[in-house]
């Protein structure tokens, strides 16, 4: 199945474990505790570990629902073979999202927004696995920001969290699959911060998730 214009016109969508070092005790090869390196790779697990915590906030979907967040109303499971991509990277999920954080200023033809959003304290978008109970499991957590208002703010490169450029993704309207799953060209960062991904932390897709129970997903 692939994502077209059609099925996407009203589509709304959006670790590594702690690192540190033990100085002496350090294996070889491991940067000393001190070095910039040990520096950089303790900051970087503290920030994976503190949005893992944000995260667990949001387990349920409820809580997501009374903070503000709303179900992709065309109640899309992404996969990547859905985007035209290789099937075995997996999917994504359903995504939940928050139009403030999101800027989201029209949903026709294509959605726009103008936010510049890119805290993973406050994620703007959450990602659920529907489960065979017709649950919903959270797997990840997302931010989306649109190129269109990017720019407007004068950034001049891409965003990015821990080095990891967030993923620019634009349609190529000669193809069948919306490589951009109905969104104005935007830019977008995943964080397999609950659901292991073995593409990576921050991969779009993860073939640890299925949409194999979307049918049967609630609301």
């Amino acid at each position: 199945m692939t994502v077209s214009r059609r099925t996407t016109a009203s589509l709304i969508t959006g670790l590594a474990v702690a690192l540190s070092a033990c100085g002496a005790d350090a294996p070889e090869g491991s940067p000393a505790s001190g070095t910039p390196a040990a520096t950089t790779a303790a900051t970087e697990g503290a920030e994976v570990t503190a949005i893992r915590e944000v995260a667990e906030r949001y387990r349920d979907v409820n809580t997501a629902l009374e903070e503000g967040y709303i179900r992709d109303p065309s109640n899309m499971c992404v996969t990547a073979a859905m985007e035209g991509m290789d099937p075995s990277l997996g999917a994504m999920g359903i995504h939940y999202f928050r139009p403030d954080l999101l800027g989201i200023v029209q949903t026709e033809p294509r959605v726009a927004g103008t936010g510049t959003h890119t805290d993973f304290s406050q994620p703007s978008v959450l990602i659920y696995e529907p489960q065979a109970d017709a649950s919903l499991e959270l797997v990840a957590i997302e931010n989306v920001v649109f190129q269109a208002g990017w720019e407007a703010a004068r950034h001049t490169t891409p965003p990015s969290f821990l080095g990891n450029e967030y993923v620019h993704m634009v349609d190529d309207p000669a193809t069948e699959p919306d490589e951009a799953h109905g969104f104005e060209p935007h830019y977008e960062l995943h964080a397999w911060v609950v659901r292991d991904n073995p593409n990576g932390m921050f991969a779009p897709h993860n073939p640890n998730v299925t949409c194999a129970n979307h049918a049967l997903a609630g609301d």
